[in-house]
């Protein structure tokens, strides 16, 4: 099964700390939101590392 990188944009509130740690994969669509730019920029240690320090947890692995 294939794990898809997922950031709930309704819940994210524009901390930076994901764009900060995993700048490759993350980056600020808007003032108060993250989006994914490249789900294959970083490690995935580097994106769980990002997911672990989300203060609103609103970044997660679906599976497809």
């Amino acid at each position: 099964m294939t794990k898809i990188l997922y950031l709930d944009a309704d819940a994210c509130i524009g901390c930076e700390t994901c764009t900060r740690i995993s700048p490759n994969v993350f980056h600020m669509v808007s003032e108060h939101m993250a989006g994914i730019l490249d789900p294959t920029g970083d490690s995935v240690e580097k994106i769980e590392e990002a997911m672990d320090n989300c203060p609103v947890a609103c970044i997660t692995w679906e599976d497809q």
